[in-house]
């Protein structure tokens, strides 16, 4: 049945032979849930969990078509005969629940700096252009190995039609290697394969034909395309359509999946997992443009985080199909919840990276801050009933006691929940007052809402202390009492102008036009800070104890910050510890030599170095006869997502 919410959503759509349920689908990206290349339990838990909670389509992650695009960053192994019975455990995993499942077939050409044992990678591609990003100097490709890559790919797309799969989707998109030969700037080939618009067309039309001699009629061809890669050497959006029409006109092609950005360089590699500093839905005017020119199906992907977005963007006719990955990624049952007129009950991204595509690019499996069970299926899918009710005092509003208090409700324990301030969330609170992160104050609306939905009773402006726990006499307490600015001693602190970041946040410090701010976490609360202040209008210098300022976030989110923050005029300090102050300058030791550094006519200086977990009720707490589990910063001062993963541990023990 339509949704009344969401009409254009949730009505089916034609592509090629097959018929998707709704507008809802998940793009190709990297779980980092492989086993010797080949598709794990892990993953299939993984993309059936999506399935049934209502996506019509998954795209799978980028299978390598030939084995010179194998790299340090592991991939299926599509020229493989292994990889026939993992991808047909996807498929028989999500086709019950009426999800259809492509597989996505590449080869990243140069940008791939790692081999597969850590030596540095021979990377081919159409010519001998550098990379800027991995800064890898790339062999041009002979025509021999083209025809052979080209064959690589017939007979990959072979063997997922052998799996029962319903698609395949070549990457031509993010500056791989198809973009690589469509690009006259990185393509100066004088062959067959370069030169003119259709030579460099040549080659994505060589494997769009092998991939559906491979695929036959019966399944369905696509191809990603960036609409535009936003760095510099980059295609441009008016190159992007000039290629989508050529191709769209050839009739191989079923449907055309748009995109931004490339992995080439780091302005462009930004729009590959776009943080929350993009707008949402900021991607669909490329599908828009891209569309009015072809007359197949356009899918978009970019930040389209909520069902009401999506809907406009389908409604308005910017595109036929929304992917909404991440999405997917904080909450499985999105689309369920949407079609049953729920998006309030829906767990909303809030584009923070740190978990999803932070996790792959460091080769963990993906999760979410908001919900660990993600990428742990097999662990958490089934919330284990206690075998008998317990009372639970939570002790601490943040996301740590919300997660825990939520998980153990469900399970059946009578939980009650204190929070010593009026207001749940803990330092969310402060993280969504810096610019562009507004969102992040969603972790709490949505953890709080898990919470009251299990029916947890919530306290707030109730301090706990011993007395308390005494007389409540509950079986179990959970201390998530949270941390407190760590203040180490600083010369000069005491009588000159240094407050921290958080007083700056909770509005209770001034400062001066000139302001330096020492960062010790080098994270995103620095330079929240200094993008805050540039734009009141201060003169800002960013001290950070590191190799980079954001060196512990996610690249994407980092770097997009990073270019912000040049524009504002920010002057960026490296491997500079904090030393002392005086009245006008502010004195650092850089890590490396030893020598100082000098931060002169400075009104004030803003510490960001690290929190201390509170440890009071632990203390008080250490001779009582319950159970006690501690759990987020008051056990170690981290970050929302370990907090909100030991909260769900905890919940689930219990």
């Amino acid at each position: 049945m339509m949704s009344q919410a969401f009409p254009t959503l949730f009505s089916p759509l034609t592509v090629g032979p097959i018929q998707l349920k709704n507008r809802i689908f998940s793009t190709g990206h990297m779980t980092v849930m492989l086993e010797n290349g080949l598709p794990s339990d892990a993953m299939v838990a993984y993309h059936a969990e999506r399935a049934k909670g209502g996506a019509s389509l998954i795209v799978l992650e980028a299978a390598r078509a030939h084995i010179s695009g194998d790299s340090g960053r592991p991939a299926i192994k599509a020229y493989d005969d292994a990889c026939i019975p993992g991808y047909r455990r996807i498929g028989d995993a999500c086709h019950p629940h009426g999800c259809k499942v492509f597989a996505q077939l590449s080869h990243p050409g140069r940008e791939m700096a790692v081999a597969v044992d850590g030596t540095q990678a021979v990377a081919v591609a159409p010519s001998v252009i550098p990379n800027e990003r991995f800064h890898v100097m790339p062999r041009e490709m002979s025509c021999a190995l083209i025809e052979e890559i080209v064959d690589g790919f017939a007979t990959a797309a072979g063997r997922i039609r052998q799996a029962g799969l319903d698609g395949i989707e070549v990457v031509a998109s993010h500056g791989y290697l198809i973009a690589q030969f469509f690009n006259p700037r990185v393509n100066v080939r004088s062959d067959e394969y370069g030169g003119s618009f259709e030579n460099r067309l040549r080659f994505a039309r060589e494997v769009l034909d092998a991939v559906r001699t491979g695929a036959g009629d019966k399944i369905v061809v696509g191809m990603r395309l960036s609409g535009e890669e936003k760095d510099h050497d980059g295609l441009d959006q008016t190159e992007c359509i000039e290629i989508a029409r050529a191709l769209a006109k050839d009739g191989v092609l079923d449907y055309l999946s748009v995109t931004a950005g490339t992995s080439s360089g780091l302005a462009g590699s930004i729009h590959i997992v776009p943080s929350m500093s993009f707008e949402t839905g900021y991607t669909a005017p490329l599908a828009e443009a891209l569309r009015a020119t072809i007359d197949i199906p356009v899918f978009v992907a970019g930040r389209i985080n909520q069902p009401q977005v999506a809907e406009e963007i389908l409604s308005s006719g910017q595109a036929d199909m929304c992917g909404m990955t991440r999405a997917m990624i904080c909450d499985p049952r999105m689309p369920a919840k949407a079609k049953a007129g729920e998006p309030d009950e829906i767990r909303a991204c809030v584009a923070c990276n740190q978990a999803c595509i932070g996790h792959m690019l460091n080769g963990y499996p993906i999760s979410c801050i908001q919900r660990p069970e993600t990428g742990r299926e097999l662990e958490f899918r089934v919330r284990k009933r206690a075998k008998s009710q317990r009372r639970v005092m939570v002790v601490g509003g943040g996301p740590a006691g919300l997660k825990a208090a939520a998980v153990a409700a469900e399970r059946g324990h009578q939980v009650v929940l204190y929070e010593a301030t009026q207001t749940l969330g803990g330092q969310v609170n402060l993280a969504q007052l810096l610019p562009g992160r507004t969102e992040f104050g969603g972790i709490t609306q949505n953890l709080a809402r898990e919470a009251r939905n299990a029916r947890v009773r919530i306290e707030t402006g109730v301090e706990v202390t011993r007395e308390l726990v005494n007389q409540v006499a509950p079986d179990v307490v959970v201390l998530a009492t949270g941390a407190v600015p760590y203040s180490p001693a600083i010369e000069g602190s005491q009588k000159e102008h240094v407050v921290s970041a958080w007083q700056i946040l909770q509005g209770e410090a001034n400062v001066g036009s000139r302001v330096a701010i020492a960062d010790w976490r080098c994270d995103w609360i620095g330079l929240g800070l200094a993008e805050q202040l540039a734009r009141d209008g201060c003169h800002v210098r960013l001290a950070v104890n590191g190799m980079t300022a954001g060196q512990s976030i996610p690249q994407y989110a980092r770097d997009k910050w990073l270019g912000d923050l040049h524009r504002l005029g920010v002057e960026i300090i490296h491997y500079a510890r904090l030393y002392g102050v005086d009245n006008d300058s502010a004195y650092f030791q850089h890590t490396l030599s030893g020598e100082p550094i000098v931060l002169e006519g400075i009104d004030t200086v803003i510490t960001s170095l690290g929190h201390q977990s509170v440890t009071t009720l632990e203390d008080e707490l250490s001779d009582w006869g319950g159970d006690v589990h501690i759990i987020g910063d008051c056990l170690a001062a981290r970050t929302v997502e370990e907090a909100i993963l030991e909260g769900l541990r905890v919940g689930s023990q219990i």
